[in-house]
C-alpha cells in the first residue's frame, strides 16, 4: 500500500487532532497521504458544502490505478449527494484497480454503487475512527493490530478469511451448513433508510445473499423496528444467511422490563424461515478490532453452533 487518498463526504470532524494523528501514523508506515486538506473542511455539521463534497467524491474516478481511497469519518451527508454521483466513472476506476474503504454513513455510497454498477468496495477502516484514536490526555493510540492486518490483506491480496468462534443462539433449524452468495450490507440504520430508493441493491442482485449488519447508539427496539422493516420489505427472507456485528453504546430503560437486544433478535428469528441462519459476533464497522469486508463480492460461509468461517476472493 503506497498511498491513501482521503475523502470527507460526510460529517465534519470535531477538531483536527484525530485525523492529523491518523495521518501521522499512516505516514510512519511509509504510506503517502493525498488530499489531507479535506480533514479541515467545515460547513455547518458537514465536512464542506454539498458541492465541495460531491466534487471530491466524483474526482476519485480520475485517480491513478491501485490508489486506496479512505473516508475520513461517518456521520451524515452522502444522502444529499446521491443523485449527482458519477457511479459509472467510479466503477470504471475500481475496475482498473482503485480500492475504496469506509463504514458508517459510507454505507450509503457503497450500496448505491453496488445497486447502480455492481462494483465492489470495502466495508473497512476510516481515518478518524480507526487511525486517529486519542487517549484522555490527547496522545495518539496505536491502531488495532487485528484491523490493520485484515485491511492490508484485503488491499494487497483482495482476500477475506474470517473465523469467528462464538456460540450461536439464533440458528433455528439451520444448525450447520455452507452457503454461498453475494456479500453485502453495512450499517443497519443507513441500509434501512435506502429501502424504496434506487440506491439499495435490488432483490434480484441480492437473492440468496449473505447480508451483514451492525449499528451503534441505537436502542434494541429501534434495531428491531429496522429489522422488521427489512423483513416486511421482503429482503431478509431472500437471504442465505444474516450476519450481525456489534450493536453497542445504547442504554436500556426501566420500562424495558427485561426486553433486551437478544429478545429483539429472537423476535426477528421467529418471523424468518427456519432455514435462514442468523449468526452473531461478526467483527466489523463501529468497533476497533474489525475485519475488512468486500461489499458486493461472492463469498462462502461455513457455520455451526460454535461459530462460522467467512471467506471471499475478489
Amino acid at each position: 500500500m503506497k498511498s491513501i487518498h482521503l475523502i470527507a463526504p460526510s460529517g465534519a470532524t470535531l477538531d483536527d487532532k484525530s485525523p492529523l494523528a491518523g495521518i501521522d501514523w499512516l505516514k510512519s508506515q511509509g504510506i503517502a497521504i493525498q488530499n489531507s486538506e479535506c480533514v479541515k473542511r467545515v460547513h455547518e455539521r458537514f465536512s464542506g458544502n454539498d458541492e465541495a463534497r460531491l466534487n471530491e467524491l466524483n474526482s476519485i474516478a480520475t485517480l491513478a490505478p491501485e490508489t486506496v481511497v479512505m473516508a475520513m469519518r461517518g456521520g451524515y451527508g452522502i444522502h444529499r449527494l446521491l443523485p449527482k454521483i458519477d457511479w459509472v466513472g467510479i466503477a470504471k476506476a475500481i475496475g482498473n484497480g482503485l480500492q475504496i474503504s469506509g463504514h458508517s454513513d459510507f454505507t450509503v455510497f457503497q450500496l448505491g454503487l453496488l445497486a447502480k454498477t455492481g462494483a465492489i468496495t470495502l466495508s473497512g477502516p476510516m481515518l478518524n475512527y480507526d487511525f486517529g484514536k486519542l487517549d484522555d490526555g490527547g496522545k495518539a493510540i496505536a491502531p488495532d493490530a487485528f484491523m490493520w492486518s485484515h485491511f492490508q490483506t484485503a488491499i494487497q491480496d483482495r482476500k477475506l478469511d474470517c473465523k469467528v468462534s462464538a456460540p450461536q443462539s439464533f440458528l433455528a433449524k439451520a444448525n450447520s451448513g455452507e452457503v454461498k452468495g453475494i456479500l453485502w450490507g453495512g450499517n443497519l440504520t443507513v441500509l434501512a433508510g435506502l429501502v424504496g430508493t434506487p440506491y439499495l441493491p435490488s432483490l434480484q442482485q441480492t437473492q440468496n445473499g449473505i447480508l451483514f449488519l451492525e449499528d451503534v447508539n441505537e436502542h434494541p427496539y429501534r434495531l428491531e423496528r429496522m429489522l422488521m422493516q427489512l423483513l416486511d420489505a421482503d429482503i431478509l427472507n431472500h437471504q442465505s444467511a444474516i450476519l450481525l456485528g456489534g450493536f453497542s453504546a445504547y442504554r436500556l430503560y426501566d420500562n424495558d422490563k427485561g426486553y433486551t437486544l437478544e429478545r429483539a433478535i429472537e423476535t426477528i428469528r421467529q418471523r424468518l424461515p427456519d432455514n435462514i441462519p442468523i449468526l452473531t459476533s461478526l467483527p466489523f464497522g463501529h468497533q476497533a478490532n474489525k475485519v475488512t469486508l468486500p461489499v458486493g463480492a461472492q463469498a462462502t460461509l461455513d457455520y455451526n453452533g460454535n461459530g462460522f468461517h467467512l471467506k471471499a476472493n475478489w
